[in-house]
């Protein structure tokens, strides 16, 4: 048998490919913090070029010499080794592999009983060394302690400093590049740990201002569709799930259309939202399901969103990496998730094809409304339904002038846009929202009653019942007040 030790300098250098990004590994620092019981961790970002340093600081339990020497190690345990149940690590390699992405000088100082103690990695003085030993120095670097002082204020917690943070300021960057990518690690971190936040089991603060959660299914508000809770056990392990179809951005105001889009867009952040222990992996996926074919992120489900909840025994199963942003379902579980994922996939793409308007009344009456699909050979075709109210009464009182009418009526419906409305939406130029004033126009209230004086003259109905199949087209039921006080009398006295 032989001993065949990486050398220090090569594999760290390696390590350093992993795929972080500033904020993912920053999460993943964060996470150690939960783990250690914090309430608070506060980042601190200080811009001083290429000196520039991020100091991230808890108040959780803290770790004596014994436990910080084991959290400085790579690989200190197996991703085998049974965890405790809120334990959000796996790999034993976060902390060093996150920060070593991103810097390359990283001080790990913990307190606890009052005493503080800090060891570093430097990747520089790996790199000198011919030997390639594996050198954990003892203590901040000199002149760094200062940047660390913030430690000694607590009774305890840890504390993690990045220097010479070469992949987080690069040679050409400037404040206002730090600034921007501070920006974006905020973002993240409201998303990664809202259901912390939310919770107020944690509170993070970057250069002293909190951080406020981003809820991906905008739970807060009625309008928001939600399927029933599902749970369901895979491999001995329970699984969560709930389906979101999110409001149609007509019925959003600005900031929350803004807000709710996510830090990637809408359409990008459609799909499955991975939880384990409430620490979101994974921010819009389909995960690779589908039938036939896995689905893409397509514009029409772009307000589709579903929560998955695991427990942290699940990782092997599912193939969480170890920067914890990728997921995969087991066998046992992709049908259970297709089938609920078919149905909010469905539901959100008629809420993004009416613009929100329900298709239904309480009585699950369908709502009128002016344009129908025809299906043929050559393809779905749209059509005016010259059953809709407003385009029957004209055509009922125009004589001579009908066959002009629905010669005009067919020029309209050849001429659709289609295909431009499609790549003007696909390419995020939606369209203006639709918004309902309080009370109908004036051309509109004059149509109303030509509509409800026409039903009752020529079809004979009651104006109870009038007013009822009114209430069930489109755009007419906005208006459910006015319908109430509409009366053929009206039309006559006009």
């Amino acid at each position: 048998m032989r001993d065949a030790p990486p050398r220090a300098s090569a594999m760290v250098e390696a390590l350093r490919g992993l795929g972080y990004s500033p904020a993912t590994a920053l999460a993943d620092i964060i996470d150690n913090s939960i783990a250690a019981r914090a309430t608070a961790v506060d980042l601190q970002f200080v811009w001083a070029g290429g000196d520039s340093h991020i100091l991230v600081l808890d108040n959780g339990d803290g770790m004596d010499d014994a436990g910080l020497d084991l959290a400085m190690r790579l690989g200190d345990r197996s991703p085998l080794d049974a965890r405790d149940v809120g334990d959000l690590g796996r790999f034993g390699l976060g902390l060093k592999t996150a920060s070593f992405s991103q810097c390359r000088r990283l001080t790990v100082a913990s307190r606890r009983a009052g005493i503080t103690r800090a060891l570093r990695w430097d990747l520089d003085v790996l790199l000198a060394d011919r030997t390639g030993r594996w050198s954990l120095l003892e203590n901040a670097h000199p002149g760094s302690e200062t940047r660390l002082a913030p430690l000694d204020a607590q009774e305890s917690g840890t504390a993690v400093l990045w220097e010479l943070m070469d992949r987080v300021t690069p040679p050409g960057r400037d404040e206002t590049d730090f600034l921007d990518q501070i920006d974006r690690i905020e973002r993240h971190l409201a998303m990664v740990f809202h259901r912390y936040i939310t919770g107020r089991r944690l509170v993070i603060r970057i250069n002293g201002r909190a951080v406020e959660a981003w809820d991906p299914f905008l739970e807060h508000r009625t309008d928001t569709w939600r399927s029933r809770p599902d749970r369901f056990v895979v491999n001995g392990y329970p699984v969560a799930i709930q389906g979101y179809v999110l409001p149609h951005r007509d019925r959003l105001d600005a900031r929350t259309l803004e807000s709710a889009a996510g830090p990637d867009g809408w359409t990008a952040q459609q799909g499955f939202y991975v939880y384990r222990n409430e620490r979101l992996l994974v921010a819009g996926s389909w995960l690779g399901l589908g039938r036939g074919r896995s689905w893409t992120k397509d514009e029409p489900f772009r307000l589709a969103r579903i929560r998955i909840d695991l427990p942290n025994i699940a990782d092997a199963d599912w193939q969480i990496d170890i920067r914890k942003s990728t997921a995969r379902p087991p066998m046992e579980a992709r049908q259970r998730l297709t089938v609920l994922a078919e149905d909010v996939r469905s539901r959100a793409r008629r809420v993004f094809a009416f613009r929100g308007s329900p298709q239904s009344s309480g009585r699950r009456e369908p709502l009128v409304q002016a344009w129908k699909q025809s299906r043929t050979r050559e393809g779905i075709r749209y059509r005016i339904d010259t059953g809709h109210p407003a385009v029957a009464a004209v055509l009922d009182g125009a004589g001579e002038l009908d066959a002009p009418l629905r010669a005009m009526l067919r020029v309209i419906e050849d001429t659709v846009p289609v295909q431009q409305i499609w790549l003007d939406t696909a390419e995020a130029r939606d369209t203006p929202p639709i918004s309902s004033p309080a009370e109908p126009p004036p051309e509109v209230v004059a149509l109303m009653g030509r509509i409800l004086a026409s039903m009752v003259r020529r079809k004979g109905l009651t104006v109870e019942a009038a007013r009822a199949e009114m209430a069930r087209t489109d755009p007419f039921n906005n208006w459910p007040d006015y319908l109430a006080t509409l009366d053929v009398k009206m039309e006559d006295e006009a």
